[in-house]
């Protein structure tokens, strides 16, 4: 199909969603919430045609006035500058139009499963995946996104060996699949008495949440051990078996939760979490068979890929992917400035799959 072509039939398609939804005939409860779905994602993406369309009509309107003979000197002048504005702004608006219609990831309109691993680095690489933890639920405020803590690893010393995050709301995978990967701090560390900087470091996993729906998991597939939970030191927290562990036998995954006194609850928060990484890797397991291997979350999406440093005594981070500097240490750290990134990693990969397309 023809681009244009293509353009027509959303037009059209945006028009008889119109009349369907308008009361015509009576819709099942499901039938209007998947039609209005659609209505809404077309919105933009009309918008967009609507402008290319009139910006090009308006375009042919001043080439016919130029090349008129009886056109004053005067109004050509005006044509002419004007012609030369729409001539820049008609390939922007194309390059826009196209961008909207790059295929989705399926899943980003999901939420999030978040998780904070602590790396090289001992106790200092544990206060640093601390300060993530915190830069991502202060983020999740930002957005207005619920942030849940699964589950909680700490240390004596106030830092995270592991958490498990829920991040709930629209549309939030789409911007924090970008955070996967390794994040280096370098820093002096408080227990540093001669004051040399110190690099370690934290990895992040971010998972879309799957829904049953999605990902059907089979109870002859799964082995549920439960056991009593222990908190630091190995001291016993709960007098009864609350804490779970279930073992995917067919990848050999293993989740464990032991964070709520009730065994029950335990359970359903580890099915999700399990959920999640079965997703996940379904999901890289599919785009790896397809030929072109999205280089997923800006990159491989390689949890070993380091993909951003934190340089307190220069008050940096940096972007490695798209080698982008921000003196913001500070407002990103407190989620303030989080999206300055995200928007520019958006950008990066827009433009990428745009070149593809082409």
């Amino acid at each position: 199909m023809k681009f244009d072509e293509r353009l027509d039939s959303i037009l059209a398609r945006q028009s008889e969603l119109s009349d369907l939804l308008s009361g015509q005939r009576e819709l099942a409860n499901d039938e209007l919430v998947r039609l209005s779905r659609e209505y809404a994602e077309l919105k933009p993406v009309v918008g967009a045609i609507e402008a290319l369309r009139s910006a090009e009509a308006e375009a042919a309107d001043l080439a016919g006035m130029i090349a008129d003979p009886e056109t004053d000197s005067e109004m050509r002048q005006l044509a002419e500058e004007e012609f030369g504005t729409l001539k820049k702004s008609v390939p922007k608006l194309g390059d826009q139009l196209k961008i909207l219609l790059l295929p989705k990831d399926e899943a980003d309109e999901k939420s999030a499963i978040l998780e904070i691993r602590a790396g090289t680095g001992g106790e200092e690489a544990a206060l640093f995946a601390a300060n993530l933890m915190r830069m991502y639920q202060r983020y999740a405020e930002e957005k207005k996104w619920r942030a849940t803590v699964m589950s909680l690893s700490e240390t004596g010393l106030g830092g995270v060996k592991e958490v498990v995050m829920e991040i709930g709301g629209r549309g939030v995978f789409a911007r924090l699949k970008y955070e996967s990967g390794v994040h280096r701090v370098q820093r002096v560390p408080e227990t540093e008495a001669s004051g040399r900087i110190h690099t370690s470091a934290a990895t992040v996993a971010v998972l879309p949440e799957a829904e049953e729906v999605d990902l059907v998991i089979q109870d002859k597939d799964l082995r549920i051990d439960v056991y009593r939970a222990s908190g630091p030191g190995g001291q016993s927290v709960n007098t009864t078996d609350s804490a779970v562990r279930i073992t995917h036998l067919p990848s050999g995954l293993v989740v464990t939760q032991q964070d709520e006194k009730s065994q029950h609850k335990n359970r359903a928060k580890a099915l999700k979490v399990l959920r999640a990484r079965l997703y996940d890797h379904e999901r890289r397991q599919r785009d790896a068979e397809r030929a072109e291997t999205r280089r997923g979350q800006i990159g491989s999406g390689d949890r070993s890929e380091r993909i951003r440093t934190y340089n307190y005594p220069q008050g940096r981070v940096t972007d490695h992917r798209i080698n982008l500097t921000l003196h913001k240490l500070d407002k990103i750290l407190s989620g303030e400035a989080l999206d300055e990134i995200v928007d520019e990693l958006l950008n990066d990969e827009q433009t990428r799959r745009l070149a593809q397309s082409n």
